[in-house]
């Protein structure tokens, strides 16, 4: 059985365990997060999809 989780889910609970760990303060995840958001929704969003869908089909290929 092959298990997808989408990368908002990974990356979501990865800041929350950085957070909840005290390696990243509460405003700096908000902006990362926020961040986030912004770079989605320029020009650089359709390489930055291409790039982790070829990390992924390296990563289960390999």
């Amino acid at each position: 059985m092959i298990v997808s989780i989408s990368l908002t889910v990974l990356f979501s609970i990865i800041s929350v365990l950085l957070i909840r760990g005290r390696r990243v303060s509460l405003p700096t995840a908000g902006a990362l997060w926020l961040s986030g958001f912004t770079l989605a929704s320029t020009g650089v969003a359709g390489p930055v999809n291409t790039f982790l869908t070829a990390l992924v089909a390296l990563i289960t290929h390999h």
